[in-house]
């Protein structure tokens, strides 16, 4: 299978090692209409606090908070499931065929959603190109995204991040 057959490209790496400030970059480079969302880390008085939706068209939502209620939780964080259903996915629903869908990201808090997993896989399995960041370690759901033959994934580190070689190489990715 040659690059151009894999239309899905995905970056990943351990937490904090840049892969939404990479994704952001890669976005403005896109010649084609995009669609979807970003999380960002939520921070108050220095400390991370949870993270946020910003969908590509500036709706914005609560991904997961240490102060909020709910059976949902990574770590500290409970998830907000509402917020995703409601403002992330729709945010990956293409109204063009030439759409670009940007998930960032696929992970663990966002897979809680059985709607955002039906709906990523639809997205991957259709003639729309996906791009987003996806967690390093992950359950099953994760790993077999990782393994798809449509799917080219880049190692992203502190130390590659900022490279040109992985820059260009992502942006060739995306033809």
């Amino acid at each position: 299978m040659t690059r151009r057959d894999r239309k899905n490209v995905f970056v990943t790496g351990p937490p904090r090692c840049g892969k939404s400030t990479l994704m952001e970059k890669l976005i403005e480079r896109i010649e084609k209409p995009t669609i979807g969302f970003f999380t960002r880390q939520i921070t108050e008085r220095g400390q991370r606090v949870g993270f946020s939706i910003t969908t590509l068209d500036g709706k914005e939502g609560v991904l997961a908070h240490v102060n909020m209620k709910g059976r949902f939780r990574v770590g500290k964080y409970t998830v907000n499931l509402l917020d995703i259903d409601q403002i992330a996915v729709p945010s990956m629903l293409p109204s063009t065929p030439d759409d670009v869908v940007v998930v960032d990201e696929v992970g663990k808090m966002e897979c809680f959603s059985p709607i955002f997993k039906q709906v990523l896989m639809k997205l991957l399995d259709s003639d729309h190109q996906v791009i987003g960041s996806i967690a390093e370690k992950g359950d099953k759901f994760i790993q077999e995204i990782k393994a798809r033959d449509d799917v080219l994934l880049f190692n992203v580190s502190a130390k590659n991040r900022d490279t040109p070689e992985l820059f260009s190489g992502l942006l060739a990715a995306l033809g």
